[in-house]
């Protein structure tokens, strides 16, 4: 009785002292975007969260937090070293599939036409520039919030974040595909620029929240890895996984992968067919990983 008496104001102090310590990181460094600062920033939080059952909190850090952010971290690596590991880049398919999607003109071309002006940055230029670095907070985010609401989940979700990391590497390696702002680079497309970095230059807090993300993201970067987009399946990923855990956001879930594609094609990351493509993997690894945790789930009923 006593043991527990003193456990119930951790439940309020924990996460206010958490919440207090985030405040004045992000006040003094910035939005903890990296990936490793946001993983222990997103463990931390499930601590303070937790401490009722610390130990659970340990085995889950151990047995589920820790191997994803290992595998991630391969990922990183390997994706690095994609490039020309067996084929040279292609540019031309994608590029085809596109101008064929969209009767002649390839989107990415046809957008920045319209509406791309380098010397005035456009509200919508913002709208694309935050859902394109959503992706690098969303993941995660929503894997913590999986992992202490709806715990059986989480393993299928990250099972897929693991599974679309392996299957996209393995794409990167068997074809190694440029994006529009690099196809316009060699001539083949129409002039296209490569707008993330031109908006981050407009946007005064981003040298404190996100030049570190961009400086890591070009060190293990791969111009060739476009095929399929990551961006684009793992936000449809996260839509699909909070879907049945709310109501009132449901529209904004079903906006986030179209408006991510739509900021992946304008900015010209991605091809329209990347994103396709993309978001076919991320069906494919859901569908994948629920079978395999159907099968396990019946082995376990099974008498020994």
């Amino acid at each position: 009785m006593h043991a527990l008496a003193s456990v119930r104001p951790l439940r309020w102090l924990a996460p206010a002292v958490y919440v207090a310590a985030l405040s004045v990181y992000m006040w003094s460094e910035g939005v903890p975007v990296g990936r490793e600062r946001l993983l222990v920033w997103i463990v931390l939080g499930l601590l303070a969260l937790s401490t009722a059952n610390v130990g659970g909190w340990f085995r889950g850090v151990l047995f589920e937090w820790l191997p994803l952010a290992l595998v991630l971290a391969v990922y990183d690596v390997l994706r690095g070293h994609a490039d020309g590991l067996l084929f040279s880049a292609w540019y031309r398919p994608q590029l085809e599939v596109d101008s064929f999607l969209s009767g002649g003109t390839v989107p990415t071309v046809w957008l920045q036409d319209r509406l791309w002006d380098a010397a005035h940055v456009h509200w919508y230029d913002y709208a694309a520039w935050i859902v394109y670095v959503s992706y690098f907070l969303a993941t995660y985010v929503v894997a913590g919030f999986l992992w202490f609401f709806a715990r059986d989940r989480f393993r299928r979700y990250v099972g897929s974040v693991a599974l679309l990391a392996g299957m996209a590497f393995a794409t990167f390696a068997l074809f190694p595909a440029a994006p529009p702002w690099l196809a316009s680079r060699v001539g083949l497309l129409g002039h296209t620029d490569r707008l993330i970095g031109p908006i981050s230059g407009e946007i005064p807090f981003v040298s404190l929240s996100f030049e570190n993300l961009v400086d890591r993201g070009w060190e293990y970067s791969n111009p060739v890895a476009a095929v399929p987009s990551l961006h684009a399946a793992y936000t449809l990923l996260v839509a699909i996984f909070l879907w049945r855990h709310t109501r009132w956001g449901r529209p904004l879930l079903a906006l986030y992968p179209p408006a991510m594609a739509f900021a992946l094609v304008y900015t010209a990351e991605h091809y329209l067919a990347d994103v396709l493509l993309g978001w076919l993997y991320t069906l494919v690894a859901i569908w994948a990983v629920g079978r395999v945790a159907a099968a396990l789930a019946a082995r376990a009923r099974v008498p020994g």
